[in-house]
């Protein structure tokens, strides 16, 4: 896989995106890419095709986190960030490349994903940035991080009563929970309980994400809470 390849695809699409991204993001991205690619020879960590790379696959790994990296709330320097089911990586690690305020805690459950995460931390020299390899509601009932999280971000991961508590369980009282929309809230019910979605678009299709703060986060509908 040639360098310049992804390095094209990824200025193309973001310019049909309408996205600026600067030269020293765009070789980390591309850096991250690659590393994405080699690893997924031999662990599972997208089904999206890497080698040679799709306009699809550069849309949902590297543009869409970067469109919805400026509707997060601001962060601080002491900042807590919660990536839920990190896995490969994406939507968190791309738009930590423009959001390095605050400390970012990547939460993968399965070991050889966890070690690719690691790897990507390394090579790349991301700072204040860590792996938690456990489930995620062991993390949230840690008391040590029982309220502390500023953010939470989620996509891929299944929302269902158990996720929304432990959320809430994390979440400080000023805390976001920012969702890549999914199946399960692709209703009618889920979209009233949810509130509203921003809708954002690439090249070779769109997506919607939610930011909530914790007084919106609320167990979806016909799900009873257990506390």
């Amino acid at each position: 896989m040639a360098t310049r390849t992804v390095r094209d695809q990824l200025v193309s699409q973001a310019t049909a995106a309408r996205l600026s991204i600067l030269p020293d993001v765009q070789l980390r991205l591309e850096q991250y890419f690659h590393l994405l690619a080699r690893w997924n020879e031999t662990i599972s960590l997208t089904s999206l095709p890497l080698n040679p790379p799709t306009g699809h696959a550069i849309d949902k790994l590297l543009i869409e986190p970067l469109l919805a990296t400026p509707l997060l709330p601001p962060a601080g320097a002491d900042d807590q960030w919660f990536d839920l089911g990190s896995g490969g990586g994406s939507p968190a690690i791309p738009m930590r490349f423009v959001r390095p305020e605050g400390h970012l805690t990547l939460v993968e459950s399965k070991s050889r994903k966890a070690a690719f995460l690691r790897e990507v931390i390394r090579e790349l020299e991301l700072r204040d940035v860590r792996v938690e390899t456990v489930r995620f509601d062991e993390l949230s009932s840690r008391p040590d991080l029982i309220g502390t999280g500023d953010l939470v971000t989620v996509r891929a991961v299944k929302v269902d009563a158990q996720l929304v508590r432990g959320v809430r369980q994390l979440l400080s009282q000023k805390g976001h929970l920012v969702l890549f929309e999914t199946a399960e809230l692709d209703s009618p019910a889920g979209r009233a309980e949810w509130g509203k979605a921003v809708n954002l678009s690439t090249e070779t299709g769109s997506f919607t994400l939610r930011c909530l703060d914790f007084s919106e986060i609320s167990v979806p509908r016909g799900t009873p809470q257990k506390r």
